[in-house]
């Protein structure tokens, strides 16, 4: 697991210092970095807080790159890189922060609907009751980490260093 974790950092810091590694000279056949904007949402009460809450994209610089291709065309590898900072707001009390979600990932897509994400920095990944190794909330993970997703899309996190907080607890 150590020895995926650096190869994974070492490829996304050449791929955005613009270095040219195999992969990233493979990727321009999918047609090289593109916009990937990140929608906003809303949750009902229980669903991931205690209160109902909205996400809105304040800062959203994210792009995508495609990797690697299965033969239909779906993406079977891509990388994800840039600025967001996402606004969640308690519906009920009007309480609202700013969480910065501009950490790297490359995503890795399985066949049967699976997929490991390869993270360095912060993410905001939301967890159900009983649905994967976190709580319930809305979660900001920093630091060096996997989340893989079964196809029912039950998450579990590998954390190699680095920190959660649930952004429940201060909207509460």
């Amino acid at each position: 697991m150590r020895r995926s974790v650096i190869a994974i950092v070492a490829v996304v810091g050449a791929l955005l210092a613009g270095a040219a590694p195999v992969q990233a000279a493979e990727a321009g056949a999918h047609g090289g970095w593109v916009p990937a904007p990140q929608g906003g949402y809303e949750q009902p009460a229980g669903a991931r807080c205690d209160f109902a809450v909205r996400s809105e994209p304040v800062l959203d610089e994210v792009r995508k790159l495609v990797l690697d291709s299965y033969p239909d065309g779906s993406p079977k590898r891509e990388l994800y890189a840039g600025d967001l900072i996402v606004k969640f707001t308690n519906l009920e009390t009007g309480v609202s922060k700013e969480f910065d979600a501009s950490g790297t990932a490359m995503i890795d897509y399985g066949t049967d609907g699976s997929m490991t994400w390869y993270v360095v920095g912060p993410a905001i990944f939301g967890f159900r009751a009983d649905g994967s190794s976190l709580p319930r909330g809305i979660w900001v993970i920093d630091g060096v980490y996997t989340m893989a997703f079964t196809p029912t899309f039950q998450k579990t996190l590998t954390m190699v260093h680095g920190t959660t907080d649930n952004v429940c607890t201060h909207l509460d």
